[in-house]
């Protein structure tokens, strides 16, 4: 599995000869300036919600790609309507792609759509390759139902918002990371704007003295499990 950081939320999954792209918001990321969206592939689009800075690139890349959009049953709906092709899902299901098997399972926040369009409840997702699992809280605040996702899958990687404001901080990560059970950890969700900035080698030294391995990686860059 490897797994491309395209800037704030946004990220690339290579899969099982599949690729998926995570919250694309790249277009309107001045940090992300070097990738065109015209170039990537994508077989799939995974949604968490529907704000702005997730969603800004979802129509130009399904356009280009004839991905399949995966989210909410609220969100799917709506690209639906527009004609492109959508699976909807919910929070607690599963459903067994043919790259591995995603559950869509909670997130704390909020969800609307640029135009005012109600974007259903946000969530995350597990997914399970064919050799590894990953969890991608997508923005989220610190939440006990965290402690449920190990007791079905165990994850190699955890991806989870540390930018603060608008989701967990770094502390409050860290405890998530505990939640569930895991200690290798890719951040996103910070330094975009001025709210969600953050000092990279302190985070990483807290992730470090509790034992765990906090990964920020720069846009562009990419990890292989």
């Amino acid at each position: 599995m490897k797994i491309t950081f395209y800037g704030h939320a946004s990220l690339g999954i290579e899969v099982g000869g599949k690729h998926i792209i995570v919250d694309p918001f790249i277009s309107g990321n001045p940090q992300a300036a070097a990738i065109d969206i015209n170039t990537l592939k994508a077989d799939y689009i995974l949604l968490t919600h529907a704000h702005s800075d997730h969603v800004l690139d979802v129509e130009t890349i399904a356009k280009n790609t004839n991905a399949v959009i995966v989210s909410n049953a609220e969100i799917t709906s709506y690209y639906a309507k527009k004609g492109f092709n959508a699976h909807p899902m919910n929070h607690g299901g599963s459903w067994k792609f043919d790259f591995g098997k995603v559950k869509y399972v909670n997130a704390i926040h909020s969800s609307s759509f640029p135009d005012g369009t109600y974007g259903g409840n946000p969530g995350g997702f597990v997914i399970e390759g064919e050799h590894k699992n990953i969890y991608i809280a997508g923005d989220t605040a610190l939440t006990y139902d965290m402690k449920l996702i190990p007791l079905r899958t165990k994850l190699d990687l955890a991806i989870l918002p540390i930018g603060n404001n608008f989701t967990m901080d770094v502390e409050d990560a860290i405890i998530a990371s505990d939640f569930v059970e895991c200690d290798k950890i890719l951040g996103y969700h910070f330094d975009t704007f001025g709210y969600i900035e953050i000092n990279h080698e302190e985070s990483i030294r807290k992730f470090f003295d509790k034992g765990k391995d906090l990964m920020l990686l720069a846009v562009g860059e990419s990890i292989e499990l």
